[in-house]
């Protein structure tokens, strides 16, 4: 078992397709399929169910995956410990996320992360939902993304980086302005300006209209953070957006931001009481005893 039959298998199981594998890897399909059947002998499992629209991970397929990454991850981590800084990165990392997140989030950190590594050149691919992320990602299209929902592919390494929150957003003028928080009856009675329907925000949003079953009336909607924004701050109605997506318009008096408060009492409960326990649940979830 060599290291390269495990880089193409990460790649065959990433695309789930070998024609795609072939040309990230620079391979022929012929090519990446005699890998994959030379490993598969090796191993002495199928790694892969072949069907007529392509192919998926066989169970004894996501296990290797597994074992795979840690392989690589390991090996990259020793060449880099051998070789040093003298021998910079470089290369292209095609990165994919959702519009407001690549502007209002994570734009200051890819700054500075070029700046670190000129040698990398970043490129972006904006999305408006975690599936079209995924599916990105998924068709060879993305080398690495960003979802506002959990992702559940054994052909991708997911890794959580934040807890984020939806506030309620309205304009300086308007009666809510100058509180802190929004009950659920103060939002049921007004119109609200919301992203589309398939984006992530939206999704989050609607989730949690079904979760105190309220249905607010709709003032518009766009898939345009800035314009949403704009007439929100105009008095067209109120919106839920992440803090971070207004920071700049929060902090120019422009709008103001609420938490929202107000929902049953026995499903906040629940809610703080299961966030106390994700350490135990983290442990259970090995398969290791509390």
């Amino acid at each position: 078992m060599e290291l390269w039959q495990l880089r193409t298998f990460r790649v065959v199981a990433e695309t789930l397709n070998f024609t795609r594998a072939g040309k990230q890897l620079n391979l022929t399909q012929s090519a990446v399929s005699h890998q994959i059947k030379a490993l598969e002998t090796e191993l002495g499992e199928p790694l892969f169910i072949r069907a007529k629209r392509g192919v998926r991970l066989s169970e004894s397929g996501r296990v290797v995956l597994e074992h795979a990454q840690r392989i690589l991850d390991e090996a990259e981590t020793l060449r880099e410990r051998v070789f040093g800084r003298e021998h910079s990165a470089s290369g292209s990392v095609r990165v994919a996320a959702a519009t407001q997140a690549l502007v209002y989030l994570f734009a200051p950190f890819f700054e500075s992360f070029m700046r670190a590594h000129p040698g990398i050149e970043l490129s972006f691919r904006t999305t408006v939902s975690t599936e079209q992320t995924i599916a990105g990602i998924l068709e060879g299209a993305a080398d690495i993304g960003f979802a506002s929902w959990p992702v559940y592919s054994p052909a991708l390494k997911v890794e959580q980086l934040v807890e984020d929150e939806l506030v309620v957003i309205v304009g300086r003028q308007h009666r809510l302005a100058k509180k802190r928080s929004a009950t659920v009856k103060e939002i049921e009675r007004e119109r609200l300006v919301l992203f589309e329907r398939g984006s992530s925000i939206r999704r989050a949003t609607d989730q949690f209209f079904d979760s105190v079953s309220i249905r607010p009336a709709m003032a518009l909607e766009s898939n345009d953070t800035y314009f949403i924004k704009l007439m929100t701050e105009h008095g067209w109605g109120i919106t839920l957006l992440p803090p971070w997506a207004v920071r700049e318009e929060v902090k120019a008096a422009k709008l103001a931001q609420l938490r929202i408060s107000g929902q049953p009492s026995a499903t906040r409960t629940f809610h703080s009481f299961m966030l106390s326990q994700k350490d135990g649940l983290r442990e259970l979830a090995k398969g290791e005893p509390l």
